[in-house]
């Protein structure tokens, strides 16, 4: 239902909890900051979200709303993030071509899922406006969540998991009021990347999700594993290191501030040890990241490639895949903390056995130690799991489609993590995408890349064969993108190496 607005350049939107203002675009509009959540602070800071309460008269919702807690890891994404001061963090994004409300059938709808390591992220980065997506009729909701210790460290009397609750809350704001913005609740998609592709992996499996999406796509992500017992380790050792019990008061009393200072002391990510870069890496691989989604048994039962090898999600498409040189770049100034010659014991020191890094080091010749150490991390934490994950769905009623990005930055000369995101939008003409991908970034990479993602948005057929159609075909993103068989064969001698958890 829409009212008039106050002037031509706004239009109104009635959502479940009042009347939202939106501001309209060359064709579209754009919803900022609803709240589908009340504010987490105070009492329920480490408690499950509670749906927003009404409003009288309309809300504002021409800017942006207030960001989740942020850390460090600004410093080594590419991706522009802004933090953005407030209470009010648990709220989404809309992005509609069709704002003046539904005409018969609605539109499909794509709800994307920020990346960060869980650890940072912002839903108002401008790589991730929805206009691309508008363009080709797709409604597009960009969500906010609980980061870090607030969304997923463990307390001893607080619910595990209020990330991905939150996750569940704004899918369901999404069915109940998507309608009103020219969506069809019934054709909702599910995309995210890193850690939001994790997350979306993690909702393919989640069974109080299922009724809340038709499809999902995983750009670079990371299956969820992590344990009880080890987020009790992270969540007790942060307490202990902040001076304070486990439990929701006592950890209330600890400022914003001082949890993001203790989430670096214990975060895998926080940096090397006297410039040597392996000890953290090692644990990134064995030991996964300290905060994220867990296996509780209860919200999400399994891990999920055991929960996919058990049929869940198997009703559900699935398009994922990677860049082909996802933490190269993260390891490129590690050069003088490692041996001038690659040395397979590098990957012994990963876990890696030495029969593995023998062969692995002989079969990527060319590299040197940072850039070896790189491509064996991609393999291990991105590209291994992401075969796995399509080969754990064999049988499944649904089909699975896998892709590689293997275009080259001329800025960094490697397909690196992030580089995706603005092709994946067709936003390559957005704020500090040239710092990345050079003065032209490829109109026909971006053509290529968002137009097999409308083309999934919309019918759940990207444009190449499936995966388990029998040839494990995969579509190669690059100038010119190209379909090959077995495109990820390379990295099976890993699957033996721990994947992160």
């Amino acid at each position: 239902m829409t009212h008039p607005s106050i002037s031509p350049d706004h239009v109104d939107v009635t959502t479940a909890a009042g009347t939202v203002r939106g501001r309209r675009r060359d064709g579209s509009a754009a919803f900022l900051g609803i709240p589908f959540a009340e504010p987490p602070v105070g009492e329920l800071r480490f408690a499950a979200p509670v749906p927003h309460r009404p409003w009288d008269g309309v809300r504002d919702a021409t800017e942006f709303g207030a960001t989740p807690q942020r850390t460090g890891l600004a410093e080594v994404t590419i991706i522009p993030e802004p933090s953005i001061a407030g209470d009010s963090t648990l709220n989404l994004n809309v992005f509609t071509p069709n704002p003046d409300g539904p005409v018969g059938r609605g539109l499909p709808v794509l709800v994307w899922i920020h990346g960060g390591g869980y650890l940072a992220g912002s839903p108002a980065s401008p790589w991730y406006d929805g206009a691309g997506f508008n363009r080709d009729g797709v409604v597009t909701v960009t969500i906010s969540y609980r980061l870090g210790f607030d969304g997923f460290g463990w307390i001893a009397d607080a619910p595990h998991n209020r990330g991905v609750l939150d996750w569940i809350l704004a899918l369901e704001w999404v069915q109940e009021n998507i309608a009103a913005f020219g969506g069809d609740p019934s054709r909702v998609t599910i995309a995210g990347q890193s850690a939001g592709g994790g997350a979306a992996l993690t909702l393919l499996t989640v069974p109080r999700a299922q009724g809340l999406f038709e499809r999902i796509i995983s750009l670079s992500g990371i299956p969820t594993e992590m344990t009880v017992d080890q987020a009790e380790a992270a969540g007790r050792r942060l307490a202990w290191l902040g001076g304070v019990e486990s439990t929701r008061a006592s950890l209330a009393t600890l400022s914003e501030q001082r949890v993001l200072e203790l989430q670096a002391r214990i975060s895998p990510l926080g940096g090397s040890e006297g410039g040597d870069p392996i000890p953290g890496v090692a644990s990134l691989l064995n030991d996964g990241l300290a905060f994220g989604p867990v296996v509780d048994g209860f919200l999400i039962p399994r891990p999920t490639e055991d929960a996919i090898r058990a049929g869940q999600g198997s009703s559900k498409a699935l398009m994922l895949g990677t860049t082909d040189h996802e933490f190269n770049m993260m390891l490129a100034g590690s050069g003088q903390g490692l041996p001038a010659v690659p040395d397979p014991a590098l990957l012994t020191r990963l876990g890696a056995s030495t029969k593995t890094a023998e062969l692995y080091t002989a079969d990527h010749p060319g590299l040197d130690s940072a850039q070896l150490l790189g491509q064996f991390v991609t393999d291990s934490l991105f590209r291994g799991p992401a075969l796995r994950v399509a080969e754990a769905r064999a049988g499944s009623t649904a089909p699975t489609w896998l892709y590689r990005f293997a275009w080259r930055s001329p800025v960094f000369g490697v397909a690196g993590h992030c580089l995706d995101v603005p092709f994946f939008f067709d936003s390559v003409d957005a704020e500090r995408v040239t710092d990345v991908a050079g003065a032209e970034p490829p109109a026909t990479l971006a053509d290529d890349v968002h137009g097999a993602a409308v083309a999934f948005i919309r019918n759940g057929q990207p444009g190449w064969m499936p995966w388990d159609a029998g040839d494990h075909e995969v579509r190669v993103f690059d100038l010119p993108s190209a379909d090959i068989r077995d495109g990820y064969d390379d990295v099976r001698a890993l699957q033996a190496v721990p994947a992160a958890r």
